[in-house]
């Protein structure tokens, strides 16, 4: 699946909710749709002025939508999923985030570390809507085609 406009991706952040992820991901089994909230939340902490990096940790938890199942695959759908819309680096960041231990990329840490700790923060990340204008302005950046409509 490729996404191809915000509208899409919007909805398919809105199938997260209720969503957990997949026993033995983690410890601790989360809601997608509240993970990626908080997820990105906590990078717009740290990296205010990163959109790319914050929009990463938006998008990273759709991969067991796109692909129930196949937890190996979860990256990679989600990285597939996201780069004609987001972009290269987007992409990149949604696919390594599992491996940022092994690299030494500080984008790469910083979403592993949020998206860590988004699993056991307990804070109000705001609602998806929130979002918006901000994957518009990421898909605006990285889309020849103008997807961002």
């Amino acid at each position: 699946m490729e996404l191809r406009s915000v509208e899409e991706l919007m909805d398919l952040l809105y199938a997260c909710r209720g969503s957990r992820d997949a026993p033995g991901l983690r410890s601790t089994r989360v809601d997608l749709h509240q993970h990626a909230l908080q997820t990105a939340a906590l990078l717009r902490r740290v990296r205010p002025a990163d959109k790319e990096l914050q929009v990463a940790g938006l998008v990273h938890a759709i991969g067991p939508l796109l692909h129930p199942g196949d937890m190996t695959r979860h990256s990679d759908c989600a990285a597939d999923a996201v780069r004609p819309l987001l972009g290269e680096r987007v992409s990149r960041l949604v696919r390594e985030h599992c491996r940022a231990r092994d690299l030494a990329d500080d984008d790469l840490l910083r979403l592993h570390q949020a998206d860590e700790e988004g699993r056991s923060a307990e804070f109000d990340a705001g609602v998806l809507e929130d979002w918006r204008a901000v994957l518009e302005l990421v898909a605006s950046r990285n889309s020849p085609l103008g997807a961002a409509n």
